[in-house]
């Protein structure tokens, strides 16, 4: 008499079983002429843990047969036993749905893999994955000393500078903020520390948000900035964080059997927003300076109002709180002389050449203290520090009023801004519908200023001495978030602001 195995799946997750049935002559399939059943293997196996099936009901038919007996699963029997010829195990293979989901990268991601992988931007994806291996060879982040949090220039495997890498737990709010002076400031003087109109530690997603609202009305202002995750040694970790990662290192390299049941070896990875950084460019205020004292020509000046009405346009949107001439960049490209490729000579026999226009170009970096869930009344009013430059005194130019008066005016298309930064925002694990909603109202009534401000035909001076607004969205019944399309019976709550800070010139 042989014994047949048959695997049995358990579906409510304890340990697999061994199902061993004796099989003889007289217990042969008559549906089969006589022969024995193929039950995937006919292979003998020794039963660790007998546990036997008793008082049990059999039907009148079932008379006689022998005694089910189960067996643990053995681990070293597995592998041989069960793998199929793909290489996955047939416990695996039979839980796997039919239909396997689309894998997405959202905010309880746990592979640092998936989490720092973007579908829909694979250019970016390349650029992480050369900072990851720049990490793991040895070329760490560079901390900035300038700043009120830590932030870390990100390079690649040759060294060079490819981004600007902002952790969460490392922003003047964060318990591992590095900067001193801010840890002092906080302890001394908590009554003048931060901004209160701002949700703390949401600068790396107020980053990333800068950079969608941007990159959606088609300013191309903002670089590039996405959340990721990172780990280095570079970092600002906690003692307990970096005896860990040094103990798990140390099993690992005395005790590997032991050290390969960790999920993970080393620091654990920080998230935060990862900006590219721009090469050629410096302090908006370096370059006004030299503006004043240089009459720039007529066709860049032009430019340069064009990109600096379109900062106005961002900064005005996402109330940006720190807009100061020093977080915002230019890249002035002086004038070249391009020979004429024929080598032409005028009347009296020298070279000529074409000269071309000086170009500008507008960076605004530093976005991590706007999107505020209300207009600030406490002690600050933070404006905008451009709107004392003489180019906020002129009045909006047609082609900026052409570009971004028909978007914020579609309802539809703001209500698809507020659902994409709704799942920006819902990436954070200490994420607040309630508050998001006082942060679009806050952007909807900015929006509301400038569309005025645009139809009125008002400059970026004027605009930012308009009434503040929030337009708030009433609620309606069976709504879990925010629609995507505008409905009939969608309304909404317009209110101002009377409430003003104690100081209002800074």
């Amino acid at each position: 008499m042989s014994t047949v195995v048959q695997r049995i799946d358990n579906r409510r997750g304890e340990s697999d079983c061994e199902l061993l049935l004796p099989v003889g002559p007289d217990y042969s399939d008559s549906r089969n002429n006589g022969k024995l059943l193929d039950l995937e293997s006919s292979d003998e196996y020794v039963a660790n843990v007998n546990v036997h099936v008793e008082n049990r009901i059999e039907p009148p038919h079932l008379h006689g047969l022998p005694d089910v007996i189960f067996e643990p699963n053995t681990a070293t029997l597995d592998n041989s036993m069960t793998s199929s010829p793909a290489g996955h195990s047939r416990q695996e293979t039979e839980n796997e749905p039919l239909l396997q989901p689309v894998r997405s990268r959202s905010r309880n991601s746990s592979s640092l893999e998936d989490f720092n992988t973007f579908s829909d931007d694979p250019d970016f994806t390349a650029i992480i994955r050369e900072a990851e291996q720049a990490i793991i060879h040895g070329i760490y982040p560079e901390r900035i000393s300038q700043g009120s949090s830590g932030s870390y220039f990100v390079k690649s495997y040759t060294g060079k500078v490819i981004g600007v890498f902002k952790p969460k737990s490392e922003e003047p709010y964060g318990q591992l903020n590095p900067k001193w002076t801010k840890w002092m400031q906080k302890t001394c003087f908590p009554c003048c520390f931060g901004r209160g109109c701002l949700l703390p530690n949401q600068g790396y997603l107020s980053e990333a948000g800068a950079y969608l609202v941007d990159k959606k009305f088609g300013l191309n202002v903002v670089p590039k900035t996405r959340v990721v995750k990172l780990a280095s040694e570079t970092f600002n970790y906690s003692p307990i964080d970096r005896a860990k990662a040094k103990t798990k290192k140390f099993t690992l390299e005395k005790f590997e059997a032991i050290g390969r049941r960790f999920n993970r070896i080393g620091l654990p990875p920080k998230v935060g927003s990862f900006q590219l950084f721009v090469s050629g460019f410096k302090d908006a205020d370096f370059w006004l300076r030299r503006f004043e004292g240089e009459d720039l020509p007529e066709s860049t000046s032009k430019e340069f109002q064009l990109q600096f009405e379109r900062l106005v346009v961002l900064d005005y949107i996402i109330r940006n709180t720190d807009r100061g001439n020093d977080n915002w960049l230019i890249k002035y490209e002086k004038t070249t002389m391009v020979e004429n490729q024929q080598q032409n000579l005028d009347e009296s026999g020298e070279d000529w050449g074409m000269v071309t226009s000086p170009v500008t170009h507008v960076a605004a970096i530093d976005n991590g203290l706007a999107f505020p869930f209300k207009h600030p009344d406490e002690w600050r009013t933070y404006p905008y520090h451009w709107a004392w430059l003489p180019q906020a005194k002129q009045k909006f130019s047609k082609e900026t009023i052409d570009h971004v008066l028909p978007k914020i005016s579609d309802m539809n298309f703001m209500e698809e801004l507020c659902t994409e930064l709704y799942s920006l925002f819902g990436e954070d694990k200490g994420f607040d519908k309630h508050m998001y909603e006082k942060q679009m109202a806050v952007m909807r009534g900015q929006v509301l200023n400038l569309g005025q401000a645009m139809r009125d035909n008002k400059a970026p001076v004027q605009l930012v001495q308009m009434p503040l607004i929030t337009v708030e969205k009433n609620k309606q019944d069976g709504s879990t978030g925010p629609g995507r399309i505008r409905h009939h019976s969608d309304s909404f709550t317009q209110s101002f602001h009377q409430k003003m800070p104690f100081f209002s010139c800074c």
